[in-house]
């Protein structure tokens, strides 16, 4: 799979580390039931279409990219540069 930096251009995805789903997960109170942090650790949607993920460029710029991919063919359809 070859993903696009907006700052090394296409590169493998080995020189990037997937850091899973881009959606903001809301994280449990500190005195939250253990199944409830279970859960939140754990547990995470696997679709099957369009999917945005977070992925790190480490291997290269150190980027953090929002990438849309398929995730029944691995085709990526966009990348954006993360900002924080």
């Amino acid at each position: 799979m070859l993903i696009t930096c907006p700052y090394c251009k296409t590169r493998s995805s080995h020189e990037f580390s997937y850091l899973g789903d881009a959606a903001l997960l809301n994280r449990p109170e500190h005195d939250a039931p253990e199944r409830v942090w279970t859960d939140y650790v754990y547990l995470r949607h696997n679709p099957r279409g369009t999917h945005e993920e977070l992925w790190y460029h480490g291997a290269g710029c150190g980027a953090w990219l929002k990438v849309a991919r398929d995730t029944a063919s691995h085709e990526i359809l966009n990348v954006e540069l993360v900002r924080p």
